[in-house]
This record gives C-alpha cells, structure tokens and sequence, in this order.
C-alpha cells in the first residue's frame, strides 16, 4: 500500500493536468505491488496507491528557490533496501524530469519504508487485514 506525497513550488497552473493519476500508475508499475485482493479479482495495481500532490510552495533545495520537487514513497515491504530503491530511483525521475521539465538536480526523492501496523484501514491497522 504506497503512499506518495509530491511537493513543488510550481505554480499550481504549471503543474501538468491529470499527473497524480499519471504519478499514481506509474507508482504502482515502479514499485511493482501486487493487486488489492480486497477489491476483488482484476483489481488494478493503483487501487492500492495514495498519491497527494502539493503544488505553489515555498521550497528550496540545493540552496535555491529555483523551480523544484520533492517526492516522498513510503510503502510496506518495497523501499526497504538501497538495491530496490536504485531502481525505484531511476524510474521515478525518468518519470518526474518527464512530466514536470526539471532537471535531476532540482529533485529529491526520499524513501521510507513502513511496517504493516503503521497504516489504518477499516477501523484496524493493516497487520490485521
């Protein structure tokens, strides 16, 4: 169950229409997470992604205001090691230089892995569903 929160000091109308739908499949495929037997058969991987994208913030990284993201994954069982995150590394700029026009160096992306009792879901914690 990813959780994806996108944060930018691009102007709202720069952001691209439609990205935390794109950002929410291409989590899915990038990290791989199998389909939500909860939702039944033939479930789509995203069902189980939560993307926020925040967008107009005052940011700086590497020192500068320039236009710039920061992206945090967190996930249960996929972002736990710096192998998988290399990998998850690579796709994930591929997609955000792509879909935002930034350069690799105006980009941060932290991973952090979660534990099953972390996350609640209906009316319990994940460990119990």
């Amino acid at each position: 169950m990813p959780f994806v929160e996108l944060d930018t000091n691009l102007p709202t109308g720069r952001v691209p229409a439609g990205l935390e739908k794109r950002l929410c499949a291409a989590t899915a495929a990038i990290l791989k997470k199998p389909e939500d037997v909860s939702v039944g058969r033939g479930a789509r991987r995203e069902e189980r992604v939560t993307v926020t994208v925040r967008s107009g913030l005052a940011m700086v990284v590497n020192g500068s205001n320039e236009p710039c993201a920061q992206m945090l994954v967190s996930s249960i069982g996929v972002v736990g090691t710096a192998e998988e995150n290399r990998g998850h590394s690579a796709r994930f700029f591929e997609f955000l230089t792509k879909e935002l026009d930034l350069g690799q160096d105006r980009i941060i992306i932290r991973f952090f892995p979660l534990e099953p009792w972390q996350i609640g879901k209906k009316g319990t914690v994940m460990t119990f569903l």
